[in-house]
């Protein structure tokens, strides 16, 4: 396994031909740049014009080269704070820009076995691993070496199968 800094997993990004894909397993992340709105969404503020502007225009440039970016969030009831965050302000104008989110409620059916470990599938080939600390800390990056395709590919195929679009989760009552 090989430590990924900043630049270089931005690299796979960057360099990524057909797809990437998220598996978002922890119930909450504390990343810096993301304490001051998450205040402000638990203040009850309103959304900030142009919040999470960055990723949106990436994932609307990688569309329109036909790339694919997607992820499977999965929750399990009751929501946490970051996840109502997320849900609320972050997600919806990720699909706006043209990225296919899902919601894969575990309560719904606790016979799922999914990994607790946060990851990316590049081209379906390239698999990084994202380790956090128990709240939410973002510990590191690695890609896995000779990663076993399969199980990598039933997990998100499963995730795939059983999550929902988050519109249509969201509709929900």
């Amino acid at each position: 396994m090989t430590a990924l800094d900043g630049p270089r997993f931005w690299a796979i990004f960057e360099n990524f031909r057909r797809s990437a894909w998220r598996w978002e397993a922890q119930p909450a992340y504390s990343i810096p740049d993301e304490q001051a709105d998450l205040a402000r969404f638990l203040a009850g503020e309103p959304e900030p014009p142009g919040h999470n502007s960055d990723w949106h225009e990436e994932v609307r440039a990688w569309a329109a080269e036909g790339k694919r970016v997607s992820r499977v969030r999965a929750i399990t009831p009751p929501l946490t704070d970051y996840q109502r965050y997320q849900l609320a302000w972050g997600i919806p104008g990720n699909v706006r820009a043209g990225e296919d989110v899902r919601v894969l409620d575990l309560s719904m059916d606790p016979t799922i076995v999914v990994p607790q470990r946060d990851f990316w599938i590049f081209d379906d080939v390239t698999v990084v691993h994202l380790d956090f600390s128990p709240d939410g800390v973002l510990l590191g990056r690695v890609l896995v070496e000779d990663p076993d395709l399969d199980m990598y590919h039933q997990w998100r195929d499963l995730a795939m199968s059983r999550a929902v679009p988050v519109r249509e989760w969201s509709a929900r009552p």
